[in-house]
């Protein structure tokens, strides 16, 4: 399995009408709902938000009033003939005044989600953990070296500092003797080196 680490733009035009294609990396239906919402926001009075998404147990998508089966599942397969999961395209158009037809929507859908795909950093997908770690301010040098592979989603400065990561099973075994582990999940975790 594979994911995407960050959020990536393509744009095209074709016909007149203007293709705007953005992936972002979402961990559930939750993430897709709210990413939804925020794109819709970005990109106002839009002809359509049409998207496909692909979590590891789940999968969705929507044409958007786009004619049946001419963008969401064009989308989605892209998506999966890439073995993407944990992700969600949304393609916007803001309709041009020429009609493209069956055939090129599927085609103008299609490649608008391989461009964004293809400038996304894409990395294999392993077991890890995700936690929340606290440890004093003279360690921050030595804690960041530790983590330098790893995902540091959060960096939390009070009386210590506390960091939210997704580390390896190696990088967790290296931590646990010098921080103070508030919370540990398993989790599917982007391979970073």
């Amino acid at each position: 399995m594979k994911s995407i680490i960050s959020k990536e733009i393509y744009e095209i035009t074709i016909k007149n009408s203007k293709f705007i294609g953005v992936i972002v990396p979402i961990e559930s239906i939750n993430d897709v709902k709210d990413n939804l919402i925020k794109i819709k926001e970005e990109y106002k009075n839009a002809t359509h938000y049409c998207y496909a998404f692909k979590l590891i147990n789940d999968k969705g998508f929507s044409d958007d009033r786009e004619p049946n089966k001419t963008a969401g599942i064009p989308i989605l397969n892209v998506i999966e003939g890439n073995d993407l999961v944990n992700v969600l395209v949304v393609v916007i158009r803001y309709f041009g005044g020429i009609k493209l037809g069956p055939g090129g929507l599927i085609r103008a859908y299609s490649n608008t989600t391989k461009e964004v795909i293809n400038k996304s950093t894409i990395v294999d997908l392993i077991n890890g953990f995700y936690l929340s770690i606290t440890f004093p301010y003279s360690l921050e040098k030595e804690i960041n070296y530790i983590l330098r592979n790893s995902l540091i989603k959060d960096k939390i400065y009070k009386e210590d500092c506390t960091y939210i990561i997704e580390v390896t099973k190696d990088v967790l075994d290296n931590l646990k003797p010098i921080v103070t582990i508030n919370n540990i999940e398993e989790k599917i975790i982007p391979k970073l080196n």
